[in-house]
């Protein structure tokens, strides 16, 4: 049977997979001094190109504010390449592990290892943390990867090609461009691993397609992720710890307020807080540096669509600011929500931008039973500093992560897990979880000259089978 294959049959894609895990195997475990030296490098070019990737970005999006590109895209994978450097050496040792009565003498310990070749498939809301964030984490547990960015952040991607082609050969980190058609091409590849980033259901065609491959995955999604302010907290702390995470990035985060659980009572105090909280930050949208804009006019219209259909079956909606909707520039302040039902799309969807409905409960236990009615959020944030309330919400709810008494932040701590469950995601690429996640976990039982496992064979029935059985069977 003739197994060779057609060279002109193989897809760049997978020509490109072929090359990549070939060099793999050339030096298939990286020690620690050259995992050190990459990350070094890598820093050293993300750090020189910081600039050019502010400019890129604010291109891309049409404007976005230097301080939020700098926050939120760079200056978390800088603080994740220091925290890997620092760990790195740890990880690496191999564990030790426990043998038992059963298996003495003998030796078990876990080694890690480099899993081959990684897919990270990057979105374009924060397209530089969001692909070279991932990269850190696959280099430091020893792999290639293979990156697939947005079509949507074409100046981004260019800069982040030419600051990867100075640290890496393609056979080591490639990058991938190119529409939808090209993202299911690189989904079906049969990588070591991959890791998507982006709505649920695409989350479930990467799924689908990986599981071909039997590739694992890594699917970091979103969803609807609701704030719950407890009765004792006072407005104006709850919104200044949530505002922020709404409007960075024009409230397009994956992990961004979906929505507001606020006691009945305090809804029209919550709105006129949170309106004079916004204007004092922001002022005017339209011509402010510091505000964003919506990525590109598909994303503007979905939003748009979304508002129009709330108001159309009964919603009031309340601008957080006196600007108009800025069609030109795709801006719009939040736009607060009330009266909302189930039928409207904004209930429906995640909502990824500047719009944010505001719920009434009577009690505490109608709104964390509101939350788990619904799909498993990425993200839970909690208003409140009585311990009672807080721990009854973090043992009664499920989601991704928890923030208490603030919103976004738990995405930048580099010594924990960062990920979904349910329809918001599973795995982890975060922290040690992260290097866990790139690396296989291989155990290794080792035994010197003296050997206890002939006791165990056939003939059965010795006395030595004898007293195993009585001293382990009880």
């Amino acid at each position: 049977m003739n197994m060779a294959t057609d060279p002109a049959k193989i897809s760049p894609l997978t020509e490109l997979l072929q090359r990549q895990r070939a060099s793999y195997l050339a030096a298939p475990n990286p020690d620690y001094a050259i995992r050190k030296e990459r990350l070094i490098r890598l820093k050293a070019a993300l750090l020189k190109y910081q600039q050019p990737l502010v400019e890129a970005l604010s291109q891309d999006y049409g404007h976005r504010s230097v301080d939020d590109s700098l926050i939120s895209d760079i200056m978390p994978v800088v603080n994740n390449i220091n925290y890997s450097l620092k760990n790195l050496k740890k990880w690496l040792k191999p564990s030790r592990r426990h043998a038992g009565i059963l298996l003495a003498p003998a030796q078990v310990k876990v080694h890690y290892q480099p899993l081959g070749v990684i897919g990270i498939i990057v979105p374009w809301n924060f397209p530089v943390m969001l692909s070279i964030g991932p990269l850190v984490t696959a280099i430091a547990a020893g792999n290639h990867a293979m990156l697939k960015l947005s079509e949507f952040t074409p100046a981004t991607n260019s800069v982040i090609k030419q600051l990867l082609a100075e640290v890496f050969e393609e056979s080591h980190v490639a990058v991938v461009e190119g529409e939808a058609d090209v993202a299911a091409q690189f989904s079906a590849l049969p990588f070591d691993h991959l890791l998507f980033t982006g709505s649920t259901t695409v989350g479930r065609h990467v799924m689908r397609a990986a599981a071909n491959n039997l590739t694992p995955v890594t699917l970091e999604l979103g969803g609807k992720s609701p704030v719950i302010i407890a009765p004792d907290m006072p407005l104006e702390i709850a919104v200044e710890r949530m505002i922020y995470g709404k409007c960075l990035n024009a409230g397009q985060i994956c992990v961004a307020p979906d929505y507001v659980l606020c006691p009945k009572a305090k809804v029209a105090e919550f709105i006129q807080v949170y309106q004079t909280k916004f204007q004092a930050m922001y002022g005017t949208i339209t011509h402010n540096k510091d505000y964003g804009s919506i990525i590109n006019a598909r994303q503007f219209e979905r939003l748009l669509t979304v508002l129009e259909d709330a108001k159309a079956k009964g919603a009031k909606v309340i601008p957080a600011s006196n600007d108009v909707i800025d069609s030109q520039h795709r801006k719009l302040a939040t736009q607060l929500i009330t009266d909302t039902t189930e039928d409207m799309l904004l209930m429906q969807e995640e909502i990824f931008g500047p719009l944010l409905p505001v719920i009434g409960y009577d009690s505490l236990d109608e709104a964390i039973s509101y939350v788990n009615h619904r799909a498993r959020p990425l993200a839970l944030y909690v208003m409140s500093f009585d311990e009672a309330s807080q721990q009854k919400i973090l043992k009664q709810t499920h989601s991704g992560g928890v923030c208490i008494n603030e919103t976004v932040f738990h995405v930048a701590a580099d010594d924990a897990p960062f990920g979904g469950i349910g329809p918001s995601g599973m795995g982890h690429y975060h922290g040690k979880e992260g290097f866990l996640t790139f690396s296989h976990a291989k155990t290794v039982l080792s035994r010197g000259r003296f050997n206890t496992g002939k006791f165990v064979h056939p003939p059965y029935g010795t006395f030595i089978q004898r007293m195993l059985m009585k001293l382990f069977l009880r």
